[in-house]
């Protein structure tokens, strides 16, 4: 069953490559680090979020399905004003 969730997970997130998202990822001890971003790319284990601050330099940060699969990443895609849940 996991690894069908895997795919399912990966498959919704190839559907939003190049959309705006917010992706809130956890920190441990109760922190949690909130940020929107692109999201960049999609590759068979990883996918990438790039960050823009206001310094105007650019981040990018890879997160892997099991992120999401274990709620240790949560994306929010920002589409026509309309938060959807990556899940």
């Amino acid at each position: 069953m996991e690894k069908s969730s895997l795919f399912q997970i990966k498959k919704d997130i190839e559907t939003c490559v190049g959309q705006k998202i917010q992706l809130k990822a956890n920190k441990g001890r109760k922190k949690a680090f909130i940020k929107e971003g692109v999201l960049e790319n999609t590759y068979p284990s990883i996918f990438i979020v790039k960050f823009e601050n206001d310094y105007e330099a650019t981040r990018r940060v890879s997160y892997s399905y099991t992120d999401i699969l274990t709620k240790a990443v949560e994306i929010v895609v920002c589409k026509d004003n309309r938060k959807i849940h990556v899940s």
